[in-house]
């Protein structure tokens, strides 16, 4: 899984999670739930959608080091065998 596919599952799982948003539009060091007004139950469903779609699990000890779409994108792609 390139960075590539990474960043469009993560566009299309947080344009489910806040459809009034537009994630493809978010710089790769600006705050996810900041920038798109995300509050924390719906990063917790982004997060609980992104491992059903990665097959990565991400304890919640590591949830601030995927703050923003380049962090989120290296963890994701560190983790994917």
């Amino acid at each position: 899984m390139n960075e590539e596919e990474i960043k469009q599952i993560v566009f299309q799982l947080l344009k489910k999670i806040a459809p009034d948003t537009e994630p493809s539009t978010l710089k790769p060091d600006e705050n996810i739930r900041e920038t798109l007004n995300i509050d924390s139950f719906d990063s917790l469903q982004f997060i609980v959608a992104l491992n059903e779609k990665t097959g990565i699990e991400i304890p919640e000890e590591d949830y601030g080091k995927i703050a923003t779409l380049q962090a989120l994108t290296a963890y994701i792609k560190n983790k994917k065998p």
